[in-house]
């Protein structure tokens, strides 16, 4: 079992930045760490992910450019920066663990964070 746990989120003007974490712990793996949303009336999308063994990362055109994920393994954690909020970005933000994929697709994790809330203002 992998346990994770978010925490970061919170209220910022639109432009603003805020810094989000997702701390692991339970069992050893090497697998891939991502990020997703969900909005209100929205499916769950992905953000961005990175591998846990080599740190590639690969990021949603919608965010790219404006967001980063880092990883410090010896903390086992995983962060994403996000920079130029837009209020488009308001969601519930997860982090979740794949075991044995690299991949953008929620179905492919194995398991999940319960979630922090972001709210860009306009």
């Amino acid at each position: 079992q992998v346990q994770l746990v978010e925490s970061g989120g919170g209220l910022v003007q639109a432009g603003g930045s805020l810094r989000l974490s997702c701390a692991a712990s339970g069992r050893t793996f090497t697998g891939t760490m991502g990020w997703f949303r969900q909005a209100p009336g929205k499916e769950r999308e992905f953000v961005a992910r990175i591998r846990r063994s080599d740190g590639s990362t690969y990021y949603a055109d919608s965010v790219n450019g404006r967001f980063t994920i880092s990883r410090d393994n010896a903390k086992s954690t995983v962060y994403l920066q996000m920079n130029n909020l837009k209020p488009e970005d308001t969601a519930v933000y997860y982090c979740a663990a794949s075991l044995y994929y690299s991949s953008s697709n929620y179905r492919n994790y194995d398991y999940w964070g319960q979630g922090t809330q972001v709210t860009v203002s306009s």
